[in-house]
């Protein structure tokens, strides 16, 4: 079938399609229907079945046949480890661990928190808990104490599962000595912690509250897989919201199995058996989704990576990592490749390796400005597919459906709307805007399965952040247009959509036109107040390594581009040179935090920022400009 043909027979039967899609799945309990909306605008789906996800995922692979096939490759260049783990390995390890949690009281719906590194032990963390039908809620390893205890607060574990720390290319990230802190500041207190004691450092435990990862385990009977209600969660993901307050993102256990399921294939254009790496990390939604659950329910063999772009050693490790592991299907994010661009901008690392294996790459998690992807197809000569999805969502809403069938790629689109999502641009009144026009990106409602049904113990906030504002459909809180051609634009968060003057401009816009000069390797666009204009736009710019040219004359050069490109309205003239740009861990630029610099307002620090040090390099650039004004 085409993208058409499949796009155009969820439409006609959504719960027919879903159906269909349900039939790859081991139920012990077949749902009677795909969708329950008796408490809507609160959808679920196969809320009537029975399932397991760790069976769907480790022990039916093992029963079929294919217990010798690898499941988990660690490769660590940090430590300079690598090893594999056979499917009935990972079986054999994930259910003495549940066992294990479960001798010590964990029981079905109790919730356990993950703070662990990229290490194969997090995977196998997850899945324990997935077995015995508890809930997790993985932690990015190494968050700070408040933000941690904050999260135990919210899901009240009763168990915590850590590692004594995490490695970075230069430093040890001391993991204990943050949950230790954290559970002081908690007011929810955890029944015990496991902690796995890696040798880079063995952390001293607490009696009487910590058990060692191994010694726990001794002599504990290993646990079978417990079947749990469709609409049991699955999991419990936290994602930054506007007020500082998280929110706890719920994943439905059922819908969760035959999404994942669905889009490997579909998608991702990968087999039974192929590689799949997604170099991100198990703390974000691309971990959950493409590192843990997607590629081990389709029985795919999937890469556990602990290092980085650059630095470990160099450009060239991702390139490495493809050959040396026969990659078919690779996915990071646009910020990982312009750091690659930024040290290796003529692929001289791209051509050591053999790529051959290689087969599709995939962009998610920041705009992939078109000047990225253009380079890495010149690199790679692969299709490089931008992709657009949320930790809300689970999994991708707007894709070139490569498994179905490779549409043409726009530069600056991450292409049509997937099966269950049927993406309109609204004005701020709620009225569908023509092609072309800039406004706020909607779906209707039910969102598929697989998304979230809701989140943690917080219907009502649920309900005002996400459907309050267009009443039917779900608010994603990006703007954006669609093309004559159904293809979608994501320009910005709806809050990075800036006013100048009345017109209202996308600051994505302008980093596409940053982006394009030859020395410029990454940028940012953001609105600083104006007392005339009410904003106006300023662009801050990393430059490629080995770039001597002066920053002045850059940033001229830009300014000129941008009122060239998009014109005077823009009124952009203000940009200058910084080494780094402010990010989350998943590599998101933080925008949000520099306007508010630039405007001298108060802001918290953001829980996720990689390195809190590069804000005060932010203010310095925006001294030199003469902000904030007095």
């Amino acid at each position: 079938m085409t993208y058409r043909e499949t796009y155009d027979a969820w439409k006609a039967d959504p719960e027919a399609f879903w159906m269909e899609a349900a039939e790859a799945i081991e139920w012990d309990q077949k749902p009677s229907k795909a969708l329950s909306d008796e408490n809507a605008p609160l959808y679920e789906w196969y809320a009537d079945a029975k399932v397991n996800t760790c069976w769907n995922a480790v022990d039916r692979h093992v029963e079929n046949g294919r217990g010798e096939q690898t499941a988990i490759i660690y490769d660590s260049p940090i430590t300079h480890t690598k090893r594999e783990i056979s499917y009935v390995e990972l079986r054999n390890r994930v259910a003495s661990l549940a066992g294990a949690l479960r001798a010590k009281g964990v029981e079905k719906g109790d919730r356990v928190i993950i703070y662990m590194p990229m290490i194969p032990e997090a995977l196998e963390a997850m899945l324990a808990c997935a077995r015995i039908g508890a809930v997790h809620s993985v932690v990015f390893g190494g968050f700070a104490a408040n933000e941690l205890a904050v999260r135990i607060d919210d899901c009240t574990p009763k168990a915590i599962i850590a590692a004594s720390c995490g490695l970075e290319p230069n430093r040890t990230v001391h993991y204990k000595p943050l949950l230790d802190g954290a559970i002081e500041l908690a007011t929810h207190k955890p029944d015990f912690c496991v902690i796995f004691q890696r040798e880079q450092e063995v952390a001293e435990l607490i009696e009487g509250r910590d058990v060692n990862w191994h010694g726990f385990q001794y002599g504990v009977e290993p646990a079978d897989c417990l079947p749990v209600e469709g609409n049991h969660p699955a999991y419990i993901l936290y994602t930054s919201g506007t007020t500082g307050q998280p929110k706890g993102v719920v994943r439905h256990t059922a819908g969760h199995l035959v999404a994942l399921n669905w889009t490997m294939k579909n998608i991702y254009n990968v087999n039974p058996g192929d590689v799949f790496w997604a170099a991100s990390d198990v703390g974000w939604v691309v971990g959950h989704s493409y590192i843990c659950y997607g590629p081990l329910i389709h029985g795919n063999t999937t890469i556990v990576f602990e290092g980085k772009p650059v630095g470990t050693p160099d450009a060239g490790t991702f390139w490495r990592v493809i050959e040396e592991h026969k990659v078919k299907t690779f996915f990071t994010a646009p910020t990982a490749f312009r750091a690659v661009k930024r040290e290796d901008p003529t692929g001289e690392y791209v051509k050591k390796y053999d790529l051959s294996c290689l087969e599709q790459v995939f962009l998610a998690g920041e705009r992939a400005d078109p000047d990225t992807i253009v380079w890495a197809q010149d690199q790679l000569q692969k299709p490089i597919i931008d992709h657009w999805w949320q930790t809300e969502l689970g999994y991708p809403g707007v894709c070139n459906p490569v498994g179905i069938e490779l549409l043409d790629v726009k530069l600056g689109s991450p292409s049509v709307p997937l099966p269950g999502y049927e993406m309109k641009i609204l004005d701020d009144e709620g009225n569908e805007l023509p092609p072309g026009e800039l406004g706020a990106i909607v779906t209707p409602l039910p969102l598929p399965p697989g998304t979230f049904p809701t989140l943690w113990n917080a219907e009502d906030r649920y309900k005002s952040s996400y459907l309050n504002t267009f009443p039917g459909y779900y608010e994603t809180g990006d703007a954006g247009m669609i093309d004559e051609d159904g293809y979608l634009y994501i320009m910005a968060r709806t809050d990075d959509v800036i006013n100048v003057a009345g017109h209202r401009l996308s600051t994505g816009a302008m980093e596409e036109v940053l982006a394009a000069h030859p020395d410029v390797a990454e940028c940012a666009v953001i609105g600083v107040a104006d007392p005339l204009k009410g904003q106006a736009p300023m662009g801050f710019l990393c430059l490629n390594a080995g770039t001597d040219r002066d920053h002045a004359d850059i940033a001229k050069e830009v300014v000129k581009m941008v009122r060239e490109k998009i014109g005077p309205v823009a009124a952009f003239k203000l940009a200058c040179v910084v080494d780094r740009l402010p990010k989350t861990r998943s590599g998101k630029i933080l925008r949000a935090t520099m306007v508010k610099i630039a405007d001298g307002e108060e802001f918290k620090m953001p829980a996720t920022i990689d390195d809190p040090m590069i804000l005060d390099e932010i203010k310095e650039a925006l001294q030199t400009l003469g902000y904030p004004k007095s």
